[in-house]
């Protein structure tokens, strides 16, 4: 009786071709085939990270369980001090978790930095760069430091300097560069060894709306290519336009977690923000509990979530209007990712209207 295929474990997972299936007469065998199951690039789980001690004791990551997958761009957001830059600096092996774990492109982050390191890049929010050096000069530099042969370095820098835009600055120093040529150049150079997963770190932070959108549009071409990215940023425009999934982090924690079109759905009735006189606030607010939850808003301004929908402005407008309250100005908005923001916090997110 001829040998037919593999019997194998149900919860091994086994790609074979047709032409192994098995014919009339025969029977499955037992074999060894060690198998993989495919893992995502970047998984943490309860990570932690404190600075100082005792009374003093500040946990800038507290507990958390992250998953991003591959092919994906992640968007990771928080305001200042939320616990963003420092997750990723864990998680790019620049500190060490004080506990919990963290894998990268299959590595350990504490006990197989050097192997993590091979297989990422980075582009950091405070990356030094000498601006001494020319474009050029760095991206060769970079080459050394990864061992890269000089023959694939030869072209792989001027391949990367046409890619972001440097190619007529590539001789000059970098000192002379503006903002956004020194982003673009922090990720030709995190870009060098061709990298798995890509670390960005609030690279738009400071530039100019046409920098930001070429970086964005760098991004996007990035991950088509196949690269998986972990985006940091305090923009909430930037992870709507960008990230297939977004986690949000406050106080060291993730506080909400999903496809930004899910999260907003969860938020529910679109808000009305309105604008009165001082002196009618406390009224104001009394009536606009009437027609929904309360929502945060920038300061000297009230929010509510009209649970009737957009059709409930007429009549919050009426009644407001009777009640003697002017309203100088008003404002209604489909839920974005500032109301999940807020929703999740307490608070709108610093930067939320860029």
């Amino acid at each position: 009786m001829l040998p037919g295929p593999c019997r194998m474990a149900p919860s091994t997972f086994v790609t074979e071709r047709l032409s192994r299936l098995a014919r009339p007469g025969q029977e499955f065998v037992e074999c060894n085939i060690v198998t993989t199951s495919p893992s995502a690039p970047i998984v943490a789980t309860g990570l932690v990270r404190h600075f100082g001690s005792g009374d003093s004791l500040v946990r800038a990551v507290d507990g958390v369980d992250l998953q991003v997958e591959a092919g994906e761009i992640f968007g990771f957001l928080g305001p200042n001090g939320a616990g963003k830059s420092t997750t990723v600096r864990v998680l790019t092996t620049l500190l060490k978790p004080s506990a919990g774990s963290a894998t990268v492109a299959g590595f350990d982050v504490a006990t197989q930095a050097d192997k993590v390191r091979r297989a990422i890049g980075v582009a950091l929010q405070d990356a030094a760069i000498d601006p001494l050096m020319t474009g050029r000069e760095l991206l060769d530099l970079q080459s050394v430091l990864y061992g890269i042969p000089k023959s694939v370095a030869t072209k792989r820098g001027p391949e990367l300097l046409e890619r972001v835009g440097l190619t007529a600055a590539a001789d000059r120093r970098v000192g002379t560069y503006s903002g956004g040529m020194r982003r673009r150049l922090d990720l030709a150079l995190s870009l060098v060894h061709e990298p798995s997963v890509l670390f960005l770190d609030e690279p738009t932070t400071g530039l100019d709306p046409m920098s930001r959108l070429t970086l964005w549009e760098e991004v996007r071409r990035l991950n088509r290519e196949g690269t998986t990215v972990l985006l940091t940023t305090q923009y909430l425009e930037e992870a709507d336009q960008l990230a297939d999934r977004i986690a949000i982090i406050d106080h060291g924690k993730i506080v909400r977690q999903g496809v930004p079109r899910d999260l907003k759905a969860q938020v529910g009735s679109p808000t009305l923000f309105i604008d009165v006189d001082g002196e009618h606030v406390d009224m104001a607010r009394g009536i606009l509990e009437r027609f929904g939850d309360l929502r945060p808003t920038s300061e000297g301004k009230l929010g509510v979530g009209l649970a009737q929908g957009a059709e409930a402005v007429a009549s919050v407008i009426r009644t407001l209007d009777e009640a003697g309250v002017h309203v100088r100005h008003l404002e209604l908005n489909e839920p974005s990712l500032d109301d999940v923001f807020a929703e999740a916090t307490g608070y709108r997110l610093e930067g939320a209207d860029q």
